[in-house]
C-alpha cells in the first residue's frame, strides 16, 4: 500500500495545515495521509501549547488518516538531525510520498538536496566563533549551491531532501505553496491564516482564546479554551532554574550536547535572570542561536543524556496517536508488513527501554503542568 507523509508539530494546528493536508489529499487521492508528529516538546526547544492528544485529534478531524508520535530524540533537534529521524521513519512506515510546505514550492528540491549532501565535509567544518553554525551552514549552502536559505520551512524543506537523498530518496518529495503568515510572523487579523507562533503569541502573552475563531477548527478552539494552563518557557522557568542552581558542574556537563564550557555560562547567568526572556539574552552569543540554547536548556531540564538519545535511536518505536477508518486499514497493513516497533497503548514493560522510555519520562514534566497523563492509559483517537 502506498501512502503519503507529512512531518509536522501543529503547535497548534490551524487553517494553514488544513489547507497543507486539503493539498496532500489532492496528491494523496485514496491513499492515506500519514502524519508524523512531534509530541509535547518541539523542534526548537519550546513546549507544545497543546497536548500531543489534542493535536493529534485537530489532524484527523481535517483529513488526516494516521498520526503517529516522532521520539523525542528526533522532534527536539536542529533541523538536518530532525529531517533525518523523520525521513527515516516515515521511509519504515511504508510512505513513499513527502508533503511539506514552503515558501517557493518551485525550488527543485530534489537536486538541491543532492547538491547540499554532496558537499565536501571539510567545508562543513566551520571554526568562525564570531557566527552561528546555521549562518555559516546558509553561507556555504550559498557558495556551494548557489541557493541562498533564509525561510524557515525552505531550510526544512531542503533538510528533508538532503536526507532523503542520503537514504537512497525513498521519498518522492512534493512542496507546496504556504498561504498566510510566514513562520515568525505578527499577527495580522484581517488576514485568514497566521503563523502558529502568532497564534501562541496571542495566547500566552495576552491571554486571548476567544479571538481565535478565524484561525483554528472549532473543536481545537473549544480544547484551548477549556485549558487551565498555556505551557511555555515561563512556565518551566522555575522548574530550569531549580535544576540549574542545584545541579554541580559535572552532572551539568553529562546533559547532552553541552559543550564548550556552557555549563559554566548557565550556572552563572541563571542566579541573577528573573525570567527565561532575560536569561537566553544573557547566555546568547554570536556562536549560538537562541534555538540551539532553548534545546539544550530543554535537555537540561529534563535530564537528557547522550545515552539516552543513543539508546533511543538504537531501540525506536512509534506511538500511534490516533487515525481514522483509512488508517486503521493502513495501520493493519503495516503490523503485517513494517519491521518497525508500533505502539497503541503504552504499558511499564515496554516504557522501560528505548525510545519509548525517553519519551514517557520528558512526558512526566509536561504531566505536572497539564494534570493529564500522556501515556499510560490512553488509547489511540478514532475518527
Amino acid at each position: 500500500m502506498a501512502a503519503v507523509g507529512i512531518i509536522a508539530e501543529f503547535n497548534p494546528f490551524h487553517s494553514g495545515h488544513e489547507f497543507l493536508l486539503n493539498q496532500t489529499r489532492l496528491r494523496a487521492q485514496n491513499d492515506p495521509i500519514v502524519v508524523l508528529m512531534s509530541g509535547n516538546y518541539v523542534q526548537r526547544g519550546e513546549v507544545a501549547i497543546m497536548d500531543k492528544w489534542s493535536r493529534a485529534q485537530a489532524a484527523l478531524q481535517s483529513g488526516a488518516d494516521l498520526v503517529l508520535e516522532l521520539p523525542f530524540a528526533s522532534a527536539v533537534q536542529a533541523a538536518d538531525r530532525f529531517a533525518l529521524g523523520a525521513v527515516t521513519a516515515l521511509t519504515q512506515v511504508g510512505v513513499d510520498r513527502l508533503a511539506f510546505g514552503v515558501e517557493d514550492a518551485n525550488l527543485n528540491f530534489p537536486y538541491l538536496g543532492k547538491k547540499i549532501a554532496e558537499i565536501p565535509q571539510q567545508h562543513r567544518d566551520f571554526k568562525d566563533y564570531t557566527q552561528t553554525y546555521s549562518t555559516q551552514y546558509n553561507q556555504m549552502v550559498a557558495r556551494e549551491v548557489g541557493y541562498e536559505v533564509s525561510q524557515p520551512n525552505a531550510i526544512l524543506g531542503l533538510a528533508y531532501a538532503v536526507s532523503n537523498y542520503q537514504l537512497g530518496e525513498p521519498l518522492q518529495l512534493i512542496a507546496v505553496n504556504r498561504i498566510g503568515g510566514g513562520h515568525d510572523a505578527s499577527l495580522e487579523r484581517s488576514g485568514v491564516v497566521q503563523s502558529a507562533s502568532a497564534i501562541r503569541n496571542l495566547i500566552q502573552q495576552q491571554g486571548q482564546t476567544a479571538d481565535l475563531a478565524p484561525w483554528l477548527p472549532a473543536t481545537e478552539r473549544a480544547q484551548l479554551l477549556q485549558q487551565l494552563v498555556y505551557p511555555s518557557w515561563n512556565s518551566l522557568f522555575p522548574f530550569l532554574k531549580y535544576r540549574l542552581e542545584t545541579a554541580s558542574i559535572t552532572e551539568l556537563q553529562t546533559i547532552y550536547q553541552m559543550s564548550e564550557g556552557l555549563e559554566y555560562k548557565l550556572k552563572a547567568e541563571i542566579h541573577v535572570a528573573r525570567n527565561f526572556t532575560e536569561f537566553l539574552r544573557q547566555v546568547k552569543s554570536k556562536r549560538y542561536t537562541y534555538s540551539r540554547l532553548r534545546r539544550l536548556c530543554l535537555y537540561t531540564l529534563l535530564n537528557v543524556t547522550p545515552e539516552d538519545v543513543a539508546m533511543s535511536e538504537k531501540q525506536p518505536s512509534l506511538c500511534v496517536l490516533g487515525y481514522s477508518k483509512r488508517g486503521r486499514k493502513y495501520l493493519r497493513h503495516l503490523r503485517k508488513h513494517s519491521e518497525v516497533t508500533l505502539i497503541s497503548r503504552v504499558d511499564r514493560k515496554r516504557a522501560r527501554e528505548g525510545s519509548l522510555q525517553l519519551q514517557v519520562r520528558v512526558d512526566r514534566l509536561f504531566e505536572q503542568l497539564m494534570g493529564v497523563d500522556q501515556n499510560f492509559g490512553r488509547r489511540p483517537i478514532e475518527v
